[in-house]
């Protein structure tokens, strides 16, 4: 089984990667139509529609990406205080109890960005001439992330494998 998550830890490390390259893709692109967008409306005194509309909806594809490549990499808050005194088969308990609880996080990002988006499907951004529903694409992917890294996590803790921890010494939690 070890051997197995180790093979499928890095094809979700490809996926985080991926994940965060289009994340920081997003925040760039962000970055020069909020640029483009003051250049415009204070030098040449006119503005561009589609600033922002497209700079929020890039802004929910930085988030939500870079939110589940934090999980993944354990860098998600969490609350540490009590852990620091409990024996360590307590702390991995307890670490897989809010594994879990961000698993089901996860999947309410997926069920109810699904639900929004069906039911904005048949409206059309009017400055980007796309459907509504692409603003939810980036919180129901986001999800998937999460509940796939959630899930990784819970598993390599049950195979005895480490897992990443922002703040740990032994990579393990």
């Amino acid at each position: 089984m070890q051997q197995y998550l180790v093979t499928a830890s890095h094809i979700t490390g490809l996926i985080g990667r991926a994940a965060l390259w289009l994340a920081g893709i997003c925040l760039v692109l962000m970055t020069g139509f909020i640029a483009a967008q003051v250049f415009w409306r204070y030098v040449l005194n006119d503005s561009i529609i589609w600033t922002e509309p497209g700079s929020v909806m890039l802004m929910g594809w930085f988030i939500f990406l870079g939110a589940a490549v934090g999980i993944r990499e354990g860098y998600h808050l969490s609350f540490d205080v009590l852990l620091h005194v409990l024996p360590e088969w307590l702390k991995k308990t307890f670490h897989t109890i809010s594994d879990v609880a961000v698993t089901a996080f996860g999947c309410g990002m997926i069920l109810y960005g699904y639900q929004l988006a069906e039911k904005t499907a048949g409206n059309t951004l009017p400055s980007l001439h796309i459907s509504g529903a692409f603003s939810f694409v980036p919180l129901i992917l986001g999800g998937v992330l999460v509940v796939i890294f959630s899930i990784e996590r819970v598993l390599r803790r049950a195979a005895g494998l480490p897992t990443a921890r922002f703040g740990d010494d032994s990579g393990e939690s």
